[in-house]
């Protein structure tokens, strides 16, 4: 079994009740939640004028390989009204595959880490909560990477 970090975010519909439904469908007997952050409103980043979102990060423990869970992790997010129509649109549930540690990963549809969270102050946030200790990019933890975006 390996550990598994997932982001969730919703800006359409009840998005706690979204997220909430999404981590329901997730579960099964190879996919345990560990930990769940707390669930923050945040503003969208790029894409057109939206409403905010709620995210939140959750760690699973897994014995699912990196690219059959972000296969349910699609099959969720699709499940749950999920339409990629526009980039960076809303949407009803957003799941992205954050990180499985001990995996670096880039092949069509999958780069782990994923590429843009060491920039993302609504993914370090909610990491930092659960998972403190966690080794990120260049060996850093997310409380020090939410530094250097504040420098």
């Amino acid at each position: 079994m390996s550990d598994a970090f997932v982001g969730l975010g919703a800006n359409l519909g009840d998005r706690s009740g979204n997220l909430r439904a999404g981590l329901r469908l997730l579960r099964g007997p190879r996919l345990r939640l560990r930990a769940l952050s707390t669930f923050r409103r945040t503003r969208p980043v790029g894409g057109p004028p939206q409403p905010d979102y709620v995210n939140a990060v959750a760690r699973f423990e897994t014995g699912l390989p990196p690219r059959e869970l972000l296969g349910r992790l699609l099959w969720v997010g699709d499940r749950l009204g999920r339409r990629r129509t526009v980039r960076n649109g809303p949407r009803t549930l957003d799941l992205d595959l954050l990180v499985y540690p001990g995996a670096e990963l880039d092949e069509p549809g999958l780069t782990l880490p994923h590429p843009r969270l060491s920039d993302r102050r609504f993914v370090l946030e909610p990491l930092a909560e659960i998972a403190p200790g966690l080794r990120l990019a260049g060996g850093r933890t997310p409380a020090e990477l939410l530094r250097r975006l504040d420098s």
